[in-house]
């Protein structure tokens, strides 16, 4: 009985912290499957040279586009796609007064950038970005086959000359039914050396802010090195939907409560997203999806990618405007997080944390997001998170700890069984 007393309590013992020891190695795992998983994005990197095969202009930059676009009578859809790796420069021009940058990529698409320079600075004076409705790639059930184009005028100025302009902040430019957003910026026009610069006239977004580029790892694991006073209430939750027009119902549905915590110099900061000062945005496209919280104090874009089987999230760019230091801005474009199947939301109730970069981190509460395949403006049934999974554990870990127990009652009874029959068998 005593033997067995200790085979009981030895189990329960086992019972008791084998859920967290299998957690904590799930988490590892989820970790490392991230990582593998990682679908890397690739700036646009391009070098024009003059009629003396000498560098006069270079481009390295990442560009995304939200056009939106007739299907129908009084219908629309949107599409998001982003300016590829590999482009053309045909049509790009290098003088002395005047450039011109031209990138040719898909089925009829352009994306132009026209420099002028006077004696001791250089400026872009406009984007024109040209997109083919004909494009059914990119453009599906379009009504029309025109070819478009849209004129932007950034805030380019002032550039040195012999410098090149750097600006890895998010510079949004919205004409028509087209939103533009170029980040992670470097350009140089008027190259006079025949090389790129090693010196950069920085934007002003990122003199004012506190500035952090993408990175090439996401993971689910504890946040920065400090940590966060736990002052501020738990987040409301926001419920937040996407729609086509103001005849359709949702594209895109999302609820959560959001609570960003950043570094301000040594000190870690936390702030909580308020839904009810919070203005959505965003698009609703075949291949990707995204969705924009904008406030007084939180800009926030989240990029879902869909390969056809699965979604994901794949891209987080993230401005903070505290109320006392400088705005911080971080983006990591190479995430691979919130998995499940197309046709499905994914959903995670407890509380996740998600490193997005060194010094900024997002903790979600009673998440749950449907990017692609809603219908009837409702959530479809939910993958849940492995935070939501411990309920299998148990049922599991009881079954398990019931069967060895049994087992070794019954070969102690064999065992007991044998040694008296002998007894009886010696008198």
């Amino acid at each position: 009985l005593y033997c067995c007393a200790l085979i009981i309590y030895f189990y329960m013992g086992l019972f008791t912290h084998l859920p967290h020891v299998f957690l904590s190695s799930h988490y590892e795992m989820q970790y490392f499957i991230s990582i593998a998983e990682l679908h890397l994005s690739h700036a646009t990197e391009v070098s024009v040279n003059n009629t003396e095969n000498k560098l006069c202009l270079y481009a390295n930059l990442m560009v995304n586009f939200t056009v939106t676009y007739e299907v129908g009578v009084n219908k629309s859809e949107t599409v998001l796609f982003v300016l590829p790796e590999n482009v053309t420069t045909e049509g790009s021009i290098c003088n002395n007064t005047t450039s011109t940058l031209k990138l040719g990529f898909g089925d009829g698409h352009s994306w132009a950038v026209e420099f002028t320079k006077d004696n001791k600075t250089y400026q872009v004076d406009s984007i024109v970005f040209t997109y083919n409705l004909n494009d059914s790639s990119v453009f599906t059930n379009s009504t029309s086959n025109e070819t478009k184009s849209v004129t932007a005028k950034p805030r380019i100025t002032n550039v040195g000359v012999d410098t090149y302009y750097s600006c890895k902040s998010e510079n949004v430019q919205r004409v028509e039914s087209v939103t533009q957003t170029l980040y992670d910026v470097t350009l140089q026009a008027f190259v006079t050396n025949g090389s790129k610069s090693d010196t950069d006239t920085v934007c002003t977004a990122d003199l004012t802010s506190t500035t952090v580029a993408p990175t090439t790892t996401v993971t689910t694991t504890a946040a920065p090195t400090s940590t966060p006073t736990p002052t501020l209430p738990t987040p409301t939750t926001g419920n937040y939907s996407i729609a086509p027009d103001f005849n359709s119902t949702a594209c895109l549905m999302a609820t959560f409560g959001l609570r960003i915590g950043f570094k301000q110099g040594d000190k870690v900061e936390t702030i909580n997203l308020v839904p009810s000062a919070t203005e959505v945005g965003g698009a609703c496209g075949v291949n990707s999806s995204i969705l924009i919280l904008t406030s007084d104090t939180i800009d926030i874009m989240f990029t879902f990618s869909n390969d056809s089987k699965k979604f994901h999230l794949h891209a987080l760019n993230v401005t903070v405007k505290p109320a006392t230091g400088v705005a911080v801005v971080a983006a990591n474009t190479n995430m691979s997080i919130w998995v499940a199947a197309v046709g499905s939301s994914y959903m995670c109730n407890k509380e996740q944390t998600l490193t997005v970069t060194e010094t900024l981190t997002l903790y979600t509460f009673k998440l749950r997001v449907q990017p692609f395949g809603v219908e009837k403006g409702e959530f479809a049934t939910a993958h849940d998170c492995s935070l939501d999974d411990t309920s299998i554990l148990i049922p599991v870990i009881v079954g398990a700890a019931l069967a060895i127990l049994i087992l070794i009652v019954v070969i102690a009874y064999v065992i007991g069984r044998r040694k008296t029959y002998v007894g009886y068998q010696t008198l």
